[in-house]
């Protein structure tokens, strides 16, 4: 366990006015019950079924954080999180190290991120045009400088994502964005990152997180995938009946269910009133 990796220590959370608690978030039974919780090595996961609360916790603990956002819009700004930021009010995050490397990211605002890359790009293109046209006629000097500004933009943005991250497949683009903004030292909060990746970007994934974590990096993840979750130390916490609670790997239900699922697909598909009308096997 790399300990020195611990840059974010614990969240605590203080009484709100009982007039919140009937209202989102508040009214979520993980969020009713929060008052202090450890981190206690640099890769976090929050477990557990949708709507109990893994998503709003890290959402709220990224506003806190005032971590740079991979999306199309900041988590002081976003108005889908305007209730988000009134629980984060309440909350207090306890530092080992006070960081401002590293970022927060929700995997469905990443092809949002995509989109604005793009748009950037192509507003500064145009800049280019125009100073081409405003400098016709002038000397070949002053039109390279004041070109210079928009040409040092575009070529940080095409070196750090090549083609372009809309360009590519999701999976690929998402790998890119990880391998280019991971930095030694820094606090990721990532929101379901297995979203676009297949088993082996999955994996691929699970190398970074290692990488960083040997340069002093802490993660803390909210994921469904037991591919992320088989991370050596990792502190894997179910958010369930209004409780965390850490859980061995073997003991979660994820992992017991997939495992299970992928040894006798046969039972579960009977189950689920799925079978093979023409008999004709399928997993023989």
């Amino acid at each position: 366990m790399v300990l020195s990796s611990l840059h974010l220590r614990a969240v605590e959370c203080r009484p709100w006015p009982e007039r919140l608690a009937g209202e989102f978030p508040f009214c979520v039974p993980v969020v009713r019950s929060l008052e202090h919780l450890e981190f206690s090595s640099p890769v976090t996961f929050f477990i557990g079924e949708n709507g109990t609360g893994k998503s709003t916790l890290l959402e709220a603990m990224a506003v806190v954080a005032d971590l740079p956002v991979v999306g199309s819009e900041a988590v002081h700004t976003d108005p889908h999180l305007s209730r988000v930021r009134e629980f984060a009010h309440y909350l207090k995050l306890i530092w080992n190290r006070r960081v401002r490397r590293g970022f927060f990211l929700r995997a469905e605002d990443f092809f949002g991120y995509a989109r604005k890359m793009a748009h950037i790009r192509e507003e500064l293109r145009r800049d280019l045009e125009a100073v081409d046209r405003e400098y016709t006629g002038r000397s070949e000097m002053a039109r390279d400088l004041a070109r210079m500004p928009y040409l040092g933009e575009i070529h940080a943005i095409d070196q750090r994502y090549g083609e372009g991250l809309d360009a590519l497949s999701h999976g690929e683009s998402f790998l890119r964005l990880f391998r280019e903004r991971f930095v030694p030292g820094g606090l990721y909060l990532l929101d379901e990152p297995e979203a676009p990746l297949s088993p082996v970007r999955q994996m691929a994934l699970l190398a970074m997180i290692h990488q960083m974590v040997k340069e002093n990096g802490q993660f803390i993840i909210a994921t469904h995938a037991p591919i992320l979750m088989s991370y050596p130390g990792a502190t894997l916490l179910v958010l369930e009946g209004g409780e965390i609670h850490p859980v061995a790997y073997t003991d979660l239900e994820h992992v017991q269910l997939t495992r299970d699922f992928l040894t006798r697909p046969e039972v579960y598909l009977r189950r689920l009133g799925i079978e093979d009308e023409d008999g004709g096997g399928g997993h023989g």
